[in-house]
């Protein structure tokens, strides 16, 4: 008989990377959002694209270029498609390209605000092990110890001291995994065959009414 609770965590930031750009309308560098709007303009046969940020506290926009002097012949017709209506799923994709950020902004904010959705994968009535997989389409800034903390409803101290005792393991991992963020495709594992609010431990790794 199985005797694992195995649950999946997909996890998902709130809040897209915030560049940091001189402001014109504050006098100063601010964080700017995405608007989640795409600017498109053609020239003759070529297209420009832009990403539009607004600053957070004044609303003054910046316009990230996207792509500069494209013939709509190479682009496919998904991504045309998609700049044209603001796709907000490649608007999305976009908003957390990292690599084309940092080639416009020195500095990247990443709020450390995620939203998890959680699914029963395997029940099990007398489980004493609990089975988390992440999975993660982009990456968030929060470290594993504090997730597993928030989630479970425990403190970090406990999970250092489950870690410490071999009963608590991540895969792939290494020693300091806690101090880590979560990857998408990480299984952890807690054994928690000696522990009195096991219970509780799991409900809450598998009740998403509680954030």
């Amino acid at each position: 008989m199985c005797n694992i609770l195995q649950v999946r965590w997909t996890i998902s930031p709130r809040i897209s990377p915030q560049p940091w750009i001189a402001c014109s309308g504050c006098g100063s560098p601010r964080p700017f959002r995405s608007s989640g709007k795409v600017r498109l303009n053609a020239n003759g046969k070529r297209l420009d694209a832009w990403l539009v940020y607004k600053c957070i506290d004044c609303e003054k926009t910046w316009n990230r270029t996207l792509f500069e002097r494209r013939t709509v012949h190479d682009l496919t017709p998904s991504t045309l498609e998609a700049l044209q209506r603001s796709d907000p799923d490649w608007v999305r994709a976009q908003e957390f390209d990292l690599d084309g950020l940092k080639r416009r902004a020195k500095r990247i904010e990443e709020p450390p605000d995620v939203i998890i959705r959680k699914e029963m994968i395997r029940a099990a009535s007398d489980w004493t092990g609990l089975g988390i997989e992440t999975a993660a389409e982009f990456p968030v800034n929060l470290r594993l110890d504090r997730l597993l903390a928030s989630e479970l409803a425990i403190s970090r101290s406990r999970l250092e001291a489950l870690r410490d005792g071999g009963k608590l393991k991540a895969d792939p991992g290494r020693s300091d995994f806690l101090r880590h963020r979560p990857k998408g495709g990480m299984r952890i594992s807690l054994d928690l065959s000696e522990v009195a609010d096991r219970q509780a431990m799991g409900e809450a790794a598998t009740n998403t009414e509680r954030r």
